[in-house]
């Protein structure tokens, strides 16, 4: 084992160079210099005054026939054309931060147009010219969808009539171009809509004339807008409508606030907080004894109380993931707060749905049911199974109808018994659950079948040589979160973190990569709570497990049912086939019984005997039957002792773990 420490103790004060002449010279040009810079600056004003100006594209539709009550004309006009003049004055807020403010224009709108020419029953030409202005009121929000200086915006338009004039002119006929021609006639629309309401919509962009340092800022504005037809109606008679493309620009005012000049605040000693810094990186040695640790994967998914949703503790993925799921590769999707074999063993089980899932994606041909039992009813049952079965079809992409559900209010094997009074709420959590039945050997141990049988086991190889272990010794109370810095001889440099606990483990390949070894640098980068950064580094070697040229261990693990010994039965051929051709000549059994916490405490160590006898038995025929009497058989019953009991039992879970017989098979020394 080799290990690399760099250990920091104590309180430290960072203090300047004792140059106070210099220190003064440079602080006095930097407060100077900022003082100069900032004193010029000003912020861009959210209050905008000026004026606009802009041409009205002005297009006729609809007909207009009768002028005034005096004059009818022979045709009616239908379409036409012209500029008119947009002048006003503008007045605009919005502050350069925000998407949104607001635009007030007012004034002088003209709507002149000329109608195209029009050829009446006597074969004359007519023509007519319109002289329409509105005193005109434009309310509008606008927004900055970039918050930069492109604009839209958009509301109401309230227009005054102000004029309503027209000029008729009546043509001579082309076939009697002697005929004297007929004077104009001027006159005012009768009918006029002395008020009007429409919309309009339009953008802009604004461009500074000004630079931060005045404090009076100028905009230019171009805008172009469009004022639709619908609400621009000039009379009230007749069908003539008005549809206004405008263009123009707006020239825009307004006062900035000076910017506060930044007063830099006295230097302070920067107290180091207390912490330690080491690093492990173990050596590999192709010789350390490995073992082969085999779970079983129990097949039932507990539930909490009140809920019908998957409880937060099981390993979900999303649809991304599901491509780089492997069963043997576990660490990957592991839940949180992973040490030792106990919490090996539940990775595997917390993964229980995604190594289901994977193998119905192997094994198009395979179905399940998925039976929901609940104390509240079969109704709740079924929507617990459901839950499982959305899961699995909406993240692995399982046909629906491949799976089958079903709620009961128990399940077939409860844990409850009848009569019984003690310890209810523990029996009760157990019993709140979804069973994954098959009948399919792809999905399920391959020695044992019927409705309670478990899924195949899965093995994982997991040395602890293959992590390079960072400590911070009392990182909680120093630090809010620190991270780690892994430079190579090249300068490359990878990032792991944050992290808020004394000590991590990342895996050798993580940091190497393809490589076989490497000299690194390892920078902690803390961060206090008050702000600060810390960092501390260190040189270390990591060099890439390789795992043993022989594996020289194994070990087994067989679950039961709830104060049932004779479950063990179900095992046989597993044991018979599988566990003993695997025993090496003259290795030795260790064979340890264990229980949950439910029930008295000497029926479970008896309990726990009896199962550990049950497999010895039935390892003890295989043998004999394949003519062997070489091996020596360990024997230990536990019952509940937490001390060496392998889960907690605080979830119904790790209680059924618990219910465990666990085999160590080693070889002779």
């Amino acid at each position: 084992m080799q290990s690399t420490t760099y250990l920091t103790k104590g309180s430290r004060t960072l203090l300047f160079p004792d140059f106070l002449p210099v220190k003064a010279l440079i602080l006095g040009a930097l407060l100077m210099g900022g003082s100069t810079l900032q004193a010029q600056q000003y912020t861009r004003p959210a209050w905008k005054f000026g004026a606009a100006a802009g041409a009205n594209f002005n297009f006729n539709q609809g007909l207009t026939q009768q002028l005034n009550s005096n004059l009818t004309v022979p045709a009616g006009f239908n379409h036409g054309n012209g500029v008119g003049l947009f002048l006003g004055p503008v007045i605009e807020y919005h502050r350069p931060e925000s998407s949104f403010g607001m635009m007030l224009q007012a004034g002088y709108d003209s709507r002149k147009s000329t109608f195209d020419q029009i050829t009446t029953p006597c074969n004359c030409p007519a023509d007519l010219s319109t002289d329409l202005s509105y005193l005109t009121i434009e309310p509008s929000l606008r927004f900055a969808p970039f918050k930069n200086n492109f604009y839209l915006y958009a509301g109401p338009r309230f227009a005054f009539n102000r004029t309503k004039a027209f000029t008729y002119q009546l043509g001579i006929n082309p076939d009697f171009p002697d005929q004297a021609p007929t004077p104009a006639v001027d006159g005012e629309f009768s009918n006029i809509r002395e008020n009007l309401i429409s919309m309009q919509i339009g953008a802009g962009h604004d461009i500074q004339l000004s630079s931060q340092n005045s404090k009076v800022q100028t905009v230019l504005s171009p805008f172009v807008a469009i004022q639709p037809y619908f609400g621009q109606n000039p009379r009230s008679t007749e069908t003539w409508t008005l549809t206004t493309l405008r263009v123009g620009a707006a020239l825009k005012f307004g006062k900035g606030r000076k910017i506060p000049v930044a007063v830099l605040p006295p230097a302070t000693p920067i107290v180091e907080p207390v912490f330690g810094f080491a690093v492990n990186s173990p050596k590999n040695n192709p010789e350390t004894t490995s073992i082969i640790e085999t779970f079983p994967i129990r097949n039932y998914v507990y539930f909490d109380a009140g809920s019908t949703a998957i409880p937060s503790r099981y390993v979900t993925l999303g649809k991304s993931q599901v491509r780089d799921f492997k069963a043997d590769q576990l660490d990957v999707f592991a839940p949180s707060e992973l040490s030792g074999r106990a919490n090996r063993q539940l990775m595997v089980y917390y993964n229980v749905l995604n190594i289901l899932g994977d193998r119905m994606v192997k094994n198009p041909s395979a179905n399940i049911k998925l039976v929901g039992s609940s104390e509240k009813g079969a109704q709740e049952g079924k929507k617990m199974s459901e839950s499982v079965k959305t899961y699995l079809v909406n993240t692995w992409g399982i046909d629906p109808s491949r799976i089958v559900t079903e709620g009961l209010t128990k399940p077939r094997i409860p844990s409850r018994s009848i009569g019984g009074t003690r310890e209810l709420d523990l029996l009760l959590d157990g019993d709140r659950l979804v069973s994954i039945e098959s009948s399919s050997p792809e999905l399920l141990m391959e020695f044992k079948g019927g409705l309670d049988a478990p899924l195949k086991p899965v093995s994982l190889l997991a040395p602890e040589e293959s992590y390079v272990t960072f400590e911070v010794d009392g990182a909680e109370e120093a630090f809010s979160s620190w991270t780690l810095e892994v430079k190579d001889a090249q300068g490359k440099i990878q990032n792991f973190g944050p992290y808020t606990e004394d000590k991590v483990s990342i895996a050798g390949e993580s940091i190497l990569g393809k490589k076989a070894e490497g000299d690194y640098t390892v920078t902690m980068v803390g961060k206090t709570k008050e702000g600060q950064t810390i960092r501390k580094e260190t040189p270390v070697k990591v060099v890439l497990w390789t795992p043993p040229t022989s594996v020289e261990g194994n070990r087994y693990s067989v679950i039961y049912e709830f104060n049932d010994a004779k479950a063990i039965a179900s095992y046989e051929k597993y044991l018979t086939e599988v566990v003993a051709p695997k025993i090496p000549i003259g290795g030795t059994v260790t064979i340890n019984g264990h229980t949950d916490s439910i029930g008295e405490e000497a029926h479970n160590l008896g309990l726990s005997l009896a199962r550990a006898n049950d497999v010895k038995g039935i390892l003890e025929r295989s043998l004999l039957k394949a003519g062997r009497n070489d091996v020596k058989f360990v024997v230990n019953g536990f019952g509940e002792d937490e001390k060496v009991s392998p889960f907690k039992n605080k979830f119904p879970e790790e209680r059924a773990y618990n219910r465990t017989v666990i085999i160590d098979v080693t070889p002779a020394k």
